[in-house]
């Protein structure tokens, strides 16, 4: 297996880049007026991030976009910070520790409420406020990819919301976790909408008979959302024997750092370079062969004292960056 090499000088020379985007103001990196648009495309393949990279930040679209541009970055997948970010009702976080039968009904018929609120919430929502939020990430130089709604338990009226909400952000299609009930449902809705339903795979690939076939198979739109690190993380297998037999039915890939099944920690999530998924081979293979395949930072390893997401997206994109370059 290949494993990604930096030169020390050029790694060093990225952390103090980074180090000094860092005390530059966000809102002038965002909205300066002659700010360079943004460009994470080397090489012909296209990085980006999933916003939920930055879920233990303040992340509403005015805060992301300054992490984006600090990151050069103009294509994301948005996940579910678009529906917070315009007011929706929020389910009451599970209260910690042991729980009586009747606190736990008294909560699950709160989260009831609250669903039903998000129903109505949706179905009464302008599409002209995904327009507005489309236009502060095109401004700013960033394309929607991806919106992740995660919709396939919601009910029909509510999936098709989804749909027009991404298309109105200008998203090829939905992301959604994956699970037989939602390959069933919502490639359907991909179909009716003319779009793409993708679905995000962990671990599953490592359980027994386990098969792409059955993420793809109920429809045309059906799309796998290959998380490599998690792949090579539960199964120890390269990422790219996939990749190659099923180019033409991804459309993104989400790339993170992590240690084989047998190695000690097993499937820890590290620093890009200091894991062991082959990162270098993947992205190598999308340059060859010039598949329309984004690749997505999805940032899930423990912050360094003193850094925060913002800041290791950035090391992760350049990380990427020097190898295609």
């Amino acid at each position: 297996m290949t494993k990604s090499i930096i030169s020390r000088r050029k790694f060093i020379g990225t952390t103090a880049a980074a180090a000094a985007f860092a005390i530059i103001p966000v809102n002038s990196l965002a909205f300066g007026k002659k700010s360079k648009k943004p460009n994470s495309k080397v090489n012909g393949v296209q990085l980006g991030c999933t916003t939920y990279s930055y879920r233990n930040m303040p992340h509403k679209v005015d805060d992301v976009i300054p992490y984006l541009l600090l990151a050069g970055i103009n294509s994301i997948e948005l996940r579910s910070v678009a529906e917070e970010d315009l007011g929706l009702p929020q389910v009451p976080a599970r209260p910690r520790g042991q729980m009586s039968d009747q606190e736990k009904a008294d909560f699950a018929k709160v989260a009831d409420e609250i669903k039903e609120k998000q129903r109505q919430w949706r179905l009464s929502l302008p599409m002209a406020r995904y327009a507005d939020m489309r236009k502060k990430f095109n401004k700013a130089g960033i394309d929607v990819h991806i919106a992740k709604f995660a919709p396939s338990s919601w009910t029909d009226a509510e999936i098709d919301y989804a749909y027009d909400a991404a298309k109105v952000l200008g998203s090829i299609g939905i992301t959604d976790e994956y699970s037989d009930a939602a390959a069933k449902r919502l490639g359907k809705f991909a179909e009716k909408h003319h779009s793409l339903a993708m679905y995000h795979l962990h671990a599953q690939a490592a359980e027994p008979g386990f098969s792409f076939e059955n993420v793809i198979k109920d429809s045309p739109a059906n799309m796998i959302n290959l998380d490599a690190g998690h792949y090579y993380g539960a199964t120890g297998k390269h990422p790219n024997d996939v990749i190659i037999k099923y180019h033409d039915r991804m459309r993104s890939i989400h790339i993170k750092d992590k240690t084989g099944p047998t190695s000690n920690p097993a499937g820890f999530n590290m620093p890009f370079g200091k894991g062991e998924t082959p990162i270098k081979d993947i992205l190598l293979l999308l340059k060859k062969e010039k598949w329309p395949i984004e690749v997505d930072v999805e940032l899930e390893y423990d912050i360094p004292e003193g850094s925060d997401p913002a800041k290791e997206v950035v090391k992760s994109i350049e990380y990427m960056r020097n190898i295609l370059e």
